[in-house]
C-alpha cells in the first residue's frame, strides 16, 4: 500500500496532480492536526471527475 497511487475506485484510473477527484470518507471522531494526503489515501474512496459526471 506503500507508495501506491491514489485510483479512481470506480474506473482505475490513477489520481494525478491537480486532478479534480471526488472523496467518500467518514467524518473523523478524532480532533488535530494530520497530513492530509495521507489521511485521505488511508481513509478515502476517490471518485475521479469523469466518473462522477457520468453518474449524473
Amino acid at each position: 500500500m506503500f507508495g501506491e497511487k491514489p485510483k479512481c475506485s470506480l474506473c482505475e484510473k490513477i489520481i494525478r496532480d491537480e486532478d479534480v477527484v471526488l472523496v467518500k470518507m467518514r467524518w473523523p471522531k478524532r480532533k488535530g492536526m494530520t497530513e492530509i494526503k495521507a489521511y485521505l489515501i488511508n481513509e478515502g474512496k476517490f471518485i475521479c471527475e469523469d466518473c462522477f459526471k457520468a453518474r449524473d
